[in-house]
């Protein structure tokens, strides 16, 4: 019985380190997708941006 309470014992120690590295790991995912949606916006403002500037250059060229 002791030998079965033991094991049960350390199998719930390891759920409860599974559990918490499973947190951890999910709050550090969470900020990596922030920061990299935060860097998608820059891009696609920089993108953007380029996009008006070229087609503004294109307009100027004249008509061949």
């Amino acid at each position: 019985m002791d030998a079965e309470l033991n094991k049960l014992e350390h199998q719930l120690e390891q759920l409860i380190g599974l559990y918490e590295s499973g947190k951890v790991e999910a709050r550090e995912l969470r900020t990596r997708v922030a920061r990299l949606e935060a860097d998608n916006r820059v891009l696609a403002d920089k993108v953007r941006l380029a996009t008006e500037k070229l087609e503004a250059l294109l307009g100027q060229l004249p008509e061949a």
